[in-house]
């Protein structure tokens, strides 16, 4: 067999994927790739990337230095990585130290708004950065030792230790968010170096979070430089990149969608572990037995703002109209601090009072699909509302429309909690608002990621992947007897 390397491509070219289908080159891709860069053939979807050399380049040399930093880490004492924590939180409480980071998201965040995009996640106020700083000093006081023992097993004359160990580079893929630096840094605390791209809405925010709270603490403390690299390319491709490299350990990816599960695909295809964040969207059952004031309560504190734990769909008994009443109280007063109409999704035949909904849009759909669907929104909440029999067709409607992640049972019975719990296949299951779902807010551990069950159940941990929990295993044997023999 002969190999050759690619340096060109001809519009109308076919490439197989997948064993036996072919995507067809387009014309500006033909045109776009020159000898040096990389085509990725996504073998799930066919889809067609182009990396070029430049980002490949760039990506290479992160991934090289973060190798380097990983193998200095292991010199690293836990009183400097104490330090690093300390440095990071005094910066990023500092006014004068976090003056250049806010003039960048303020860029960052006129940018994005000229553009038409969203920046709900994007603008670093005072409440984001508070939580950064609260992420940052959990790392400094948890109780996380790099090089820990789990257990030993003694033999007559030998033993062998299981021994945690740090895992090597983590990569992250992130959304235009800037609080994902306090989230990323913990990966530190257990002895791995990070190498990130951040979402291009967010780019000058991270450049400016590097220069000076990042890198003046990593030198503060010791630490090498490259424990914690930024990839500073707003081409997507340096996602696609990072993840087919097989020097990475695991593989993050945080934001929802396609993009999402393009990157999983590359990194799966390498041979790269990976941790998805999957499309989110929050599920609320209301019980006949539910208090009508609980209700009106838990809906509006899921509906404070949208990202991946807020209520999504809800499923209220056909034969409580009066809990209708209570979910629209609790819509109208979200988005009533909003001064903004809410759009509610139904089903076609679905009767309702004029006054259940209150002043909501409301979109009728001629079947269930509609429950599927992530409802994006920046500004006006937006949910599906489904009437139901019972709680068993709830859960029924969840299971298979759902993308298992969150679900919420608000009922004053244990034993139907008991009977929800075990029926539905989601990994976050409460009995109040749906917004608890998160490391830093739930555990007082910062995530690193939510994975939800698209894939199926997660074996041996749980659904958020938090820095204490990025650890390789190490066995480490131990003979008194020098003639010992299988």
């Amino acid at each position: 067999m002969s190999i050759e390397r690619l340096t060109r491509l001809r519009a109308g070219q076919l490439v197989p994927f997948g064993g036996d289908q072919v995507a067809v080159v387009s014309t500006e891709l033909a045109a776009s790739f020159v000898a040096g860069d990389r085509l990725v053939v996504v073998q799930e979807t066919g889809d067609l990337i182009r990396i070029p050399a430049s980002v490949s380049s760039l990506v290479d040399a992160a991934v090289s230095r973060a190798r380097g930093a990983f193998s200095e880490l292991a010199r690293v004492s836990d009183q400097s990585l104490d330090r690093f924590y300390d440095a990071m939180a005094a910066a990023l409480a500092d006014d004068r130290v976090m003056s250049s980071v806010l003039h960048a998201n303020r860029t960052d965040v006129d940018d994005a708004q000229t553009r038409g995009r969203s920046t709900t996640r994007l603008e670093l106020s005072d409440k984001m950065r508070r939580d950064m700083i609260e992420g940052v000093r959990l790392w400094r006081h948890i109780d996380v030792r790099r090089d820990a023992s789990v257990s030993t097993i003694e033999h007559a004359t030998w033993s062998v230790e299981e021994r945690r160990a740090p895992l090597g580079v983590v990569a992250f893929v992130f959304e235009g968010r800037p609080n994902v630096f306090a989230d990323a840094t913990g990966v530190l605390r257990s002895g791995n170096a990070v190498v990130f791209r951040i979402g291009s809405d967010a780019l000058r925010t991270a450049r400016a979070l590097m220069d000076a709270v990042v890198r003046p603490s990593l030198v503060a403390a010791g630490l090498p430089e490259g424990a914690v690299v930024l990839v500073e390319s707003a081409e997507r491709s340096a996602g696609h990149a990072l993840f087919s490299d097989r020097r990475v350990a695991l593989a993050v990816a945080r934001g929802s969608g396609e993009a999402v599960a393009q990157l999983g695909a590359v990194a799966r295809q390498a041979g790269v572990p990976v941790s998805l964040h999957g499309t989110g969207g929050a599920w609320m059952v209301i019980a006949s037995d539910a208090d009508a004031s609980v209700i009106e309560a838990v809906v509006d504190a899921s509906l404070d703002r949208k990202v991946c734990n807020t209520l999504n769909v809800a499923c209220v008994m056909r034969d409580r109209p009066e809990h209708l009443a209570a979910l629209s109280s609790g819509v109208r007063r979200a988005a009533a601090r909003r001064a903004v109409r809410p759009i509610v999704h139904v089903r076609a035949g679905t009767v309702l009072d004029a006054a259940d909904l209150g002043e909501a849009d409301v979109i009728v759909h001629d079947d269930d699909v509609f429950l599927a669907h992530e409802y994006e929104w920046d500004e006006r909440p937006e949910l599906a509302v489904r009437l139901v029999d019972s709680v068993d067709e709830a859960v029924g409607l969840y299971n298979a429309h759902s993308p298992w992640f969150v679900a919420s049972l608000i009922s004053g019975d244990d034993t139907s909690f008991e009977d929800f719990y075990r029926n539905v296949e989601a990994p976050f299951v409460g009995d109040g608002f749906t917004r608890w779902v998160d490391g830093q807010y739930a555990l007082r551990r910062p995530e690193l990621g939510l994975s939800n069950w698209q894939s199926g159940r997660l074996f041996g941990r749980g659904g958020i992947l938090s820095g204490d929990g990025v650890f390789a295993v190490r066995y480490v044997a131990r003979h008194s007897d020098p003639t010992q023999r299988r």
